[in-house]
């Protein structure tokens, strides 16, 4: 086959896995004529992919493929891409595109995604770049980076479709249809009054049911608008949409003043950013370290800290187990049965907290309701306990007594006795710790995503060795 000329035209069947995603085959092609240096057929297998699947092309080739693809691509990039591509993958791309492009496909962007792109850019290359926009989108552009991070305001788009109440149908119609530069995707009509404030919003589906003639300010319901202050979490921005089944909400300055929107497909994205967040959090794992194409070294060193906190607790409960090694030494089957009860503890307290932390962040899990939640899951602990105390204790009795140890039925009775209580507490302890803790650090103010997990586990580790280590030095040794 002559070079350039691609054996085949690419369609979705050959790109794409059943599941949607980028097949093995299609990345390993795509590999290949970029090594052979083929642009013709790099090209011709990219240009009908959505740009979504551009990025995830991006993130499964190496650096060096990286960089040439987007030399190859040049124009065809589409400016979609830099949004869904990771952060670390996205630098390389920035990195490598020239300025003018990109330039080019900041103002092609809405702002809210062009600020994400520049966002963590060092101010020297945003300069760069932010010169080449045009002086109206790039004055836009640096009024949303003055916002902080994860608010309304960074995530708005500040392009918005604004009427005024004395305004009619037939004139915001006929404004829709100008030439004017108007929102891509919008579903409502905000209505303002002389001050950009707003009045209240005609969804666009009742707007377009009325008359020319109709006055815009009367088609304004009487259900309040929810506005979104512009510094507002974006999780607290999240929880609205959530709860009020918004579709869009302006977004308003100190002074009241519309300045922005935000839509659900906003939303979606903060909601899918911050469960991904919480989720990695659990596990002592930093959300820009959790990719593919994160740094060996950067992933080492994020993960290292939380490594040596699991170790410090570790090292707490082998020190409650060295108070009792003279219990160890004379009944082996403590020594064997006793990492049941820890584990049983453990894994019960990560249920109780991951339930706790998944209603904290939706708002479920209050002030008002804390108690009984706390009452519930004592409660939960209780009954599990039981439950698993009597199986337990009669499997470790009859082991002890007949089999194992030779210790005769007195002996195994009175070790699943103490299997069995040890269960119990541990197990009570498990559900107040995975509800209390996070509920604790949420009012001290830190994150109980991520902090949580290593307190619950020491916890039950050392309840769990304690209670039964200390029955066995009770009733079996002493």
């Amino acid at each position: 086959m002559p070079p350039g000329v691609p054996d085949q035209e690419p369609d979705e069947s050959r790109a794409e896995d059943e599941g949607h995603d980028l097949s093995a085959e299609f990345i390993r092609e795509v590999r290949e004529a970029i090594d052979e240096g083929d642009e013709t057929h790099v090209r011709s297998l990219c240009e009908e992919l959505h740009p979504a699947d551009v990025a995830d092309l991006f993130e499964q080739i190496s650096d060096d493929q990286r960089k040439a693809l987007v030399g190859i691509l040049g124009q065809m990039l589409d400016p979609v891409t830099l949004v869904e591509v990771d952060e670390d993958v996205r630098d390389l791309i920035i990195e490598a595109m020239p300025t003018g492009q990109l330039a080019d496909a900041v103002s092609e962007l809405d702002t809210d995604d062009a600020a994400f792109v520049l966002e963590d850019m060092d101010e020297e290359a945003r300069l760069e770049v932010l010169a080449e926009v045009p002086v109206a989108e790039r004055l836009a552009l640096l009024s949303a980076l003055d916002y902080e991070d994860e608010t309304a305001g960074r995530l708005m788009q500040r392009e918005v479709f604004a009427a005024p109440a004395y305004w009619t149908v037939g004139q915001i119609i006929d404004r829709l249809r100008s030439p004017e530069e108007l929102p891509e995707t919008f579903y409502e009509v905000f209505v303002i009054d002389p001050a950009f404030k707003v009045i209240g919003s005609v969804p666009l589906a009742q707007f377009l049911r009325n008359p020319r003639e109709t006055v815009i300010g009367d088609l304004v319901g009487e259900e309040e608008l929810r506005r979104i202050p512009a510094d507002m979490d974006q999780e607290e921005v999240a929880y609205l949409f959530e709860k009020y089944n918004l579709i869009s909400a302006p977004v308003v300055d100190k002074g009241d003043r519309l300045v922005g929107m935000i839509t659900v497909d906003d939303v979606v994205e903060i909601v899918h950013e911050e469960t991904h967040e919480d989720m990695l959090a659990l596990a002592g794992v930093e959300a820009e370290q959790s990719g593919i194409s994160g740094s060996l070294r950067a992933t080492v060193s994020s993960r290292f800290s939380w490594l040596a906190v699991n170790l410090f607790t570790a090292i707490l409960a082998s020190v409650v187990i060295s108070f009792f090694d003279a219990t160890l030494e004379q009944a082996v089957a403590v020594a064997i049965l006793m990492p049941i009860v820890a584990s049983m503890g453990g894994n019960a307290g990560t249920q109780t907290l991951t339930v706790a932390v998944r209603n904290l962040a939706t708002r479920e899990l209050t002030a008002a309701n804390a108690l009984r939640i706390v009452g519930r899951e004592t409660l939960v602990g209780l009954i599990n306990g039981c439950a698993f105390a009597v199986l337990m204790g009669t499997i470790a009795g009859v082991w002890y007594g007949t089999i194992g140890g030779g210790g005769g039925a007195d002996a195994g009775l009175v070790l699943g006795l103490v299997l069995a209580a040890a269960m119990i507490i541990n197990m009570i302890m498990a559900g107040l710790s995975g509800i209390l803790i996070p509920l604790v650090l949420q009012r001290a103010g830190a994150d109980p995503a991520v902090s949580s997990a290593v307190f619950v586990t020491t916890v039950t580790d050392i309840v769990g060795f304690f209670a039964f280590l200390g029955l066995a030095a009770i009733f079996i040794v002493g």
